[in-house]
């Protein structure tokens, strides 16, 4: 099968079919052909409505015919993130007990893709709860790497950046609180967009029957081409429901951007959270490269303490996401709590402490944020952007034994928990910062790697148009050998 319409970008193939040069339901079966081929392998797409997609797909055509294009995703096939509402799918979280749930609403997100002509014909997998850079549930069971099966595509997102970089679907909307957009796009080698806080509204992305939106927590767009990201930013960006009476977002568009002038700052490891050899030379041939092309790099970062800022963070998140726990869960991370040390290095002790804050307690952490995010405003005055890892290491070997914290890494021939990593996810993430992961390159072990670019707040385009820029003159998407 030719897989040139496969890993071609949505921006070309709209145009195409705007020209009537592709038709709508054409790319949709070729889409479906490669999945029927591909995705045992690799189970990226857990389900799929293929009669009505199919129904959809004719209706675009015939109104291609009348001469009406629906929107600048017209006629494009694409999956979304399990836990996105779509009715007549279910959405489970990985959970048993939601199995037979069905929403009777499309999430926000959602509606306005497919008011832009997407034909949303199928769901990609998540681990449960949408809680593990692994990608695996008891409903859909393990999701494969596509550069490796033996190995994780990451999470949560994992399903969404497993499929596309098989070419199994033309684009891809995630959620992302701690790296669940940036960490897939990096073990699978595509592009994810972690939006500014509050950019897109996450409405009908939630645990059936929640209707709270958690700090933190983002929804945005996961692509093989930058082009595409910022098309489907503009279409999810904006407030919910409820709001998009009163007020709209303008993201600022970057000036025609070019290497030679930039100011942007590198942070490449840390005590931290030490980075894996094998990634850092990716990402250290990236920065001779941009040093070359008048890129004015420097190792200033903004002045945060790091491991204060990973303390902050996981604080930050674990309260957010406590909402979750069951009551007997949550009585005995308070049973926990009561001895917990929070000067210690153990993340467990950590959480247990961080899902029974009091409100008092959570809001002097939040007051550490906010400072953090003045430094971080007054470093983006002197700086365009921040380019650091998204994960200590390339993808790893699957691990679905024990906790999240039990579970170990190699880095630099060490043991590192799994979850010391999280701290690249939180070092934009709790200042709300936009941040884009772009394929860097290939290392030693011939796995993908990303680099994370974290811009200002607000300034989504102007990290998602670097990562454009670094895709035409350095290194974009390389399909997967099996799938190519």
């Amino acid at each position: 099968m030719d897989s040139a319409w496969a890993f071609t970008s949505a921006k070309k193939l709209a145009a195409q079919i705007r020209r009537r040069r592709i038709g709508c339901l054409e790319l949709l079966d070729y889409t479906l052909a490669r999945i029927h081929r591909h995705n045992p392998a690799l189970n990226a797409i857990i389900a799929m409505d293929v009669e009505g997609a199919r129904k959809r797909a004719k209706a675009a055509d015939r109104a291609l015919r009348a001469g009406r294009a629906l929107g600048p995703l017209h006629g494009i096939p694409m999956t979304v993130k399990e836990s996105f509402d779509v009715m007549g799918f279910p959405t489970t979280w990985g959970l048993p007990s939601f199995q037979q749930h069905r929403p009777v609403r499309n999430a926000l997100a959602v509606e306005r893709l497919s008011n832009a002509g997407a034909i949303i014909f199928g769901k990609t997998n998540v681990p449960v709860m949408l809680a593990d850079w692994q990608t695996f549930n008891p409903i859909y069971g393990t999701t494969n790497n596509p550069w490796d099966p033996a190995r994780t595509p990451g999470g949560s997102s994992g399903g969404a950046a497993s499929a596309l970089a098989a070419g199994l679907t033309a684009l891809e909307i995630g959620s992302d609180i701690g790296a669940s957009i940036r960490n897939p796009a990096h073990y699978c080698g595509v592009y994810g967009h972690k939006p500014t806080f509050g950019v897109c509204s996450p409405e009908g992305q939630n645990l059936p029957g929640v209707l709270t939106h958690k700090d933190i927590a983002v929804i945005g767009p996961m692509a093989r081409h930058a082009e595409d990201l910022s098309l489907a930013l503009d279409v999810i960006a904006g407030p919910g429901s409820a709001d998009a009476a009163a007020w709209h977002i303008k993201l600022p568009k970057p000036p025609k951007l070019r290497l030679k002038g930039l100011r942007i700052g590198v942070l490449l490891s840390a005590a931290t959270a030490e980075v894996d050899d094998g990634v850092q030379k990716v990402l250290y041939r990236l920065v001779e490269f941009l040093a070359r092309s008048g890129v004015k790099v420097s190792e200033e970062i903004p002045a945060v303490d790091l491991a204060d800022a990973h303390r902050v963070f996981i604080q930050l998140l674990r309260s957010a996401t406590a909402t979750s726990l069951t009551d007997e869960q949550f009585d005995k991370a308070r049973q926990a709590a009561a001895s917990a040390n929070l000067g210690s290095d153990d993340y467990r002790q950590w959480m247990v402490k961080a899902q029974t804050l009091s409100h008092r307690e959570w809001q002097l952490w939040d007051e550490r944020r906010h400072r953090m995010m003045a430094a971080w405003d007054e470093y983006f005055e002197r700086f365009d952007l921040l380019l650091c890892p998204a994960a200590a290491t390339t993808a790893f070997p699957h691990q679905q034994t024990g906790e999240r914290w039990e579970r170990m890494i190699n880095v630099n021939g060490k043991p590192q928990p799994s979850t010391t990593q999280m701290f690249w996810a939180g070092f934009s993430g709790l200042a709300y910062l936009p941040s884009t992961v772009a394929p860097a390159g290939l290392a030693e072990d011939g796995l993908p790697v990303g680099v994370q670019i974290i811009g200002p707040r607000h300034g989504d385009h102007l990290c998602i148009a670097f990562a454009d820029l670094l895709g035409r003159e350095y290194h974009s998407f390389v399909a997967p050998p099996a799938f190519r």
